[in-house]
C-alpha cells in the first residue's frame, strides 16, 4: 500500500500553474511537528514538499492560506527522467486529498 497521511501548517500560499497539457498544479510545503522532543526538550519540525493537481490545487489556492492547519493524504510516486547524459530517478509526494482543519489565528483575534 502506497499511502501517507500528515497534519501540519501550510508554509506559504499556493500559486496555481498550468502545465503544457493544460493540467493545473502547484507545489506546497507543510510544516509537520515531530511527535518527540529533541535533546533540548523542543519539538523539531519537518518541512514536507509535495505537488497537488487540478481541483485540489484550485481549492487549496482559494481556501487555504499560509499558517492554516491542513491534513494531507497522498502517495509517493517515482519516475525516471533524462538529465543530460544519464537517467535519474525522481521521487515525489503527490496529494490525493487535502482537508482544511483550522485557520491560522490572527494576532488581533488572540488579544
Amino acid at each position: 500500500m502506497n499511502n501517507y497521511t500528515l497534519i501540519g501548517r501550510l508554509v506559504k500560499d499556493l500559486e496555481v500553474k498550468e502545465s503544457e497539457n493544460k493540467k493545473k498544479y502547484g507545489y506546497i510545503t507543510v510544516a509537520v511537528n515531530r511527535t518527540y522532543k529533541n535533546a533540548e526538550g523542543n519539538y523539531d519540525t519537518d518541512f514536507i514538499d509535495m505537488i497537488v493537481w487540478n481541483d485540489i490545487a484550485e481549492r487549496i489556492s482559494e481556501y487555504c492560506h499560509k499558517g492554516d492547519l491542513i491534513a494531507v493524504n497522498g502517495r509517493i510516486e517515482t519516475r525516471m527522467i533524462t538529465a543530460q547524459d544519464h537517467n535519474e530517478k525522481v521521487t515525489s509526494l503527490v496529494c490525493d486529498k487535502v482537508t482544511f482543519l483550522q485557520a491560522k489565528k490572527n494576532e488581533e483575534e488572540s488579544k
